[in-house]
């Protein structure tokens, strides 16, 4: 079973989100690259979980939301 996703984790650079385990930035276990998988709030900002979700409704619209 998956774990619940974080939408605003305290400190989202601590940890490697490229899987369900987690893993703390320097403990990383399950050899998903050779550097963490950042959250979304790190690429993207705040909002990120809201972004894609309407592709009908207006960039104008949206940025009024």
């Amino acid at each position: 079973m998956a774990k619940i996703f974080p939408i605003r984790p305290a400190h989202p650079e601590r940890t490697c989100w490229g899987c369900d385990r987690y893993c703390a930035a320097d403990q990383m276990i399950c050899g998903n690259g050779t550097e963490r998988t950042q959250h979304p709030i790190e690429t993207f900002g705040e909002g990120w979980e809201r972004e894609g979700l309407d592709p009908l409704r207006p960039a104008d619209a949206a940025a009024k939301a």
